[in-house]
């Protein structure tokens, strides 16, 4: 089974399309997304409707739940607040009660997935030694998937922790150490590659390997304008930060 795990679309349409295609050719079995389909980006409608359609499983990250209501938009400051006010006010029914039905965290054979971590799923951010420790010590599956931090991450827990980022074409044996992944953003990374992130899980194979995919970055940064999305977010995307 070769399981394609997303996280972070922010609502960037054309990198979730490109991330798709990709997903199509390659023959994937499954979609996995990690949460936050949505803020910073023009397209929550789309890129809700097509994950509702292609992924089997979906969680709900932190900006699905503010513009959802379910936790104070006060959480946010700037670019981001601004970003949740304006989906507030062009979600469709349809995606608003898509994203109601998802949680930040779910269970799969021999994986746990969470937004944020095992921890706190819905803010916590996994970046160093002590975060995945504690993820590790919270879970019991060989696999921890985690989002949020929009950087491409793997932590192995051997005699001792060990990893980093994961730039294109990282690839790691499965099942001898319990894996912590974290796929990188679809659509926002902040990594330093302005490319979508995502992963690929062969379970046939026993091994990982990050992705990355091109898509027409000034597309979405021409629809992030028009709506009058901050200009920030939009200029960021050019340089993966």
């Amino acid at each position: 089974m070769r399981i394609a795990v997303l996280s972070d679309v922010h609502s960037n349409l054309h990198a979730l399309e490109a991330v798709l295609r990709e997903v199509d050719q390659g023959g994937f079995d499954a979609i996995w997304f990690l949460g936050d389909l949505v803020g910073y980006g023009p397209k929550p409608n789309e890129c809700a409707a097509l994950l509702q359609e292609r992924a089997a499983i979906c969680l709900a990250g932190n900006h699905d739940l503010v513009v959802l209501g379910k936790i104070s938009i006060e959480a946010f400051a700037g670019e981001a607040a601004a970003a949740a006010r304006w989906t507030q006010t062009v979600l469709d029914d349809a995606a608003r009660g898509f994203l109601d039905t998802l949680q930040p965290q779910a269970a799969a054979p021999g994986a746990e997935l969470f937004h944020g971590s095992p921890r706190d799923p819905i803010w916590d951010y996994v970046l160093g030694d002590e975060a995945a420790f504690q993820s590790f010590a919270a879970t019991s599956e060989p696999l921890v998937l985690v989002g949020h931090s929009h950087v491409a991450l793997e932590i192995s827990d051997g005699d001792d922790l060990r990893g980093g980022q994961a730039p294109a074409g990282t690839t790691l044996e499965l099942g001898r150490l319990r894996r912590l992944l974290n796929p990188g953003s679809v659509g926002q990374p902040r990594d330093g590659d302005p490319r979508a992130a995502w992963l690929e899980i062969d379970k046939g194979a026993g091994r990982a390997t990050f992705r990355r995919t091109d898509y027409p970055v000034g597309r979405t940064q021409a629809e992030m304008r028009e709506v009058g999305l901050p200009d920030a977010l939009a200029t960021r995307l050019a340089f993966g930060v």
